[in-house]
């Protein structure tokens, strides 16, 4: 699917892969909605987990937006060092 298609859906993949610490490899846009899923409260109130988020939903209806959602959600999963360096 290319980046910015018309639409997204649970299985589109996101812009790359994002490799977590006890948790599968996020690949796609529902991967990391289930992701979502397991944060508390508490974490979810984080800023960065607050705009990893929101640019998701973003995403969600704007695909040209895919590459930042990817983005944010892997610097939140940085910033709880759940995630290692990013690697080319």
């Amino acid at each position: 699917m290319s980046e910015f298609s018309s639409t997204l859906s649970w299985s589109s993949d996101l812009s790359f892969s994002i490799p977590v610490i006890d948790y599968p490899t996020i690949t796609t846009v529902g991967d990391a909605a289930a992701y979502l899923a397991t944060l508390d409260e508490e974490r979810r109130q984080r800023n960065h987990w607050r705009v990893a988020i929101r640019m998701l939903d973003i995403a969600l209806r704007e695909p040209s937006y895919l590459r930042a959602a990817t983005m944010s959600f892997q610097t939140a999963l940085l910033m709880d060092g759940l995630t290692g360096p990013i690697q080319s």
